[in-house]
């Protein structure tokens, strides 16, 4: 591992696993998803706080983001104005941006997809948001119940999203790497050798609880 980049670690591992590592604490809302399966993001945030079925701001922030930066963006839950289309994505691709984390929704999403550019939001709607002006970024904003500032890093993929705060990247790496460690030990234990292991695990592991 000590060859790779923190964000090629953080990358390579499960959600689930870096979940474990952070006690569960920075998990967004279940609701946030992955708009296809297969999307996956590590990266540093840069933060986006929206008014109500606003826009702007995201603009805003793509010309301000650097390569490899996730998008996160406070959109107050609001399902009715979208944050985004694909002309908007096709922008923020082509300037390097790695994906969207959004509290809220984007709209059309055919276009999206075949643009293979990685969001999660609450979903999609056919409604553009509005360009009135308002927004800031980079400030610490709530996404999905989950303080997030600028500069913290993003992990997602099919199982949700979770959050490391800024500084704590290589601890957590360490112990979701040695998390996945231990369950491949734990699983070669227990199914090594069907039926007979299975069980042999079962009993040690009910009899830590009398």
């Amino acid at each position: 591992m000590e060859d790779l980049t923190i964000n090629e670690r953080l990358f390579a591992l499960p959600t689930t696993a870096i979940s474990d590592a952070t006690g569960g604490h920075t998990n967004l809302n279940a609701r946030i998803k992955p708009l296809a399966e297969h999307f996956k993001i590590a990266g540093r945030a840069l933060t986006v706080r929206l008014p109500d079925g606003e826009n702007r701001a995201v603009l805003e922030a793509i010309s301000k983001a650097k390569k490899e930066d996730i998008l996160v963006i406070d959109a107050k839950g609001n399902t009715n104005r979208a944050v985004a289309g694909d002309f908007v994505i096709s922008l923020a691709r082509g300037l390097g941006i790695q994906g969207f984390v959004v509290d809220g929704v984007i709209r059309d999403l055919a276009a999206i997809k075949a643009l293979d550019f990685p969001i999660f939001s609450l979903g999609t709607t056919v409604a553009a948001g509005f360009k009135n002006g308002g927004g800031e970024v980079g400030v610490p904003i709530s996404v999905g119940g989950v303080t997030v500032h600028t500069g913290d890093f993003i992990v997602g993929d099919i199982d949700g999203v979770v959050v490391i705060p800024q500084g704590e990247e290589e601890r957590i790496a360490e112990s979701a790497e040695a998390k996945i460690v231990k369950d491949e030990a734990r699983e070669k234990e227990a199914l090594s050798n069907g039926e007979e292991s299975i069980r042999a695990y079962l009993k040690k592991v009910l009899n830590t609880f009398k």
